[in-house]
């Protein structure tokens, strides 16, 4: 297995960590802006596990109604989060605004992280709406191929949602 990543086949993620994710993110939604949480977690062989979440603050990160800029020493300071906790950045969660798809735009798919197997969510709504997973768009990037949306029926072969407590919520950037 490589250190850094493995070849996930599924992800476990806990309820609360949807709701807590979908929460986050409306709250810039309520502005009209696009939302988003990282996943942070363990994983052994083909399974990954979301054990921590992180939300971005301050200057290093600019939400608009169709884009986010993450500035290279924000995501610095999610590596150093996670080196703390001693677990990897599995994926993340961002929302897109009504009227857009879930699909992922040509800027996540040409800017955005192009790690093997990293899980990149789109929620629905700016986040303004509880929805489970199957009602966003659920992307994994393949070595060698780049980011593939899930089916719905393989989303249900490679997600499962479980049931646990609330997970910690870390942040990066900002005021602490």
């Amino acid at each position: 297995m490589n250190s850094l990543y493995s070849e996930t086949a599924n992800w476990r993620i806990p309820l609360t960590a949807l709701a807590d994710s979908i929460q986050e993110m409306s709250i810039d939604g309520l502005h009209g802006n696009e939302g988003i949480v990282l996943w942070l977690g363990r994983d052994d062989s083909s399974i990954a596990e979301v054990t921590h979440l992180v939300k971005l603050r301050g200057p290093m990160i600019r939400k608009r109604p169709n884009q986010i800029y993450i500035d290279s020493a924000l995501f610095n300071e999610v590596a150093d989060l996670a080196i703390e906790q001693k677990v990897r950045l599995l994926g993340q969660i961002h929302s897109h605004g009504p009227g857009y798809s879930l699909n992922l735009s040509d800027t996540d798919r040409d800017y955005g992280l192009q790690v093997p197997y990293y899980l990149s969510i789109v929620a629905p709504d700016y986040g303004l709406s509880s929805v489970p997973i199957t009602c966003c768009g659920v992307h994994v990037f393949e070595p060698g191929k780049g980011y593939a949306r899930l089916r719905p029926t393989a989303v249900d072969q490679a997600i499962t949602m479980i049931d646990g407590p609330h997970l910690p919520f870390l942040q990066a950037g900002g005021l602490q």
